[in-house]
């Protein structure tokens, strides 16, 4: 007998709160992005930010986007979250990889990984307790 998957099951299943926690960090971290941009270019700030800002910018964002993605999940929020880091950075390492042409790694590949999970496992287990 086949399953079949009614629309509020799958709205409360894992690959849908996964999927749903990274698109909105995605998004959010477009808009941080868009809000850096134009404070360096209508300011005296200094270029040198921009790397420890990207890594803020997007530690908030998946810490976000993992507490609202894993708000209906009831258990492990720790690895469900680190996960939705993991595919958060994932993501944008293709991308921009691609983009760039590039795939080479170094320490700052490294440590946003590193930083993505870690935000990704805190924002899961707010997000389990979030009721």
């Amino acid at each position: 007998m086949e399953k079949v998957m009614n629309e509020n099951s799958f709205k409360s299943s894992l690959i849908f709160s996964i999927l749903k926690g990274v698109c909105f960090s995605i998004c959010l971290t477009l808009f941080l992005f868009m809000i850096l941009g134009v404070c360096l270019a209508n300011s005296n700030l200094s270029e040198g930010i921009i790397k420890p800002a990207i890594i803020v910018i997007s530690g908030v964002s998946i810490l976000s986007g993992t507490s609202i993605g894993i708000r209906k999940q009831e258990n492990k929020g720790i690895f469900k979250g680190a996960m939705i880091g993991f595919l958060y950075v994932f993501s944008l390492y293709m991308i921009s990889s691609v983009l760039l042409g590039d795939f080479g790694l170094n320490i700052y590949s490294v440590i946003m990984f590193i930083v993505s999970c870690a935000c990704g496992g805190v924002g899961g287990i707010i997000g389990v307790n979030l009721k």
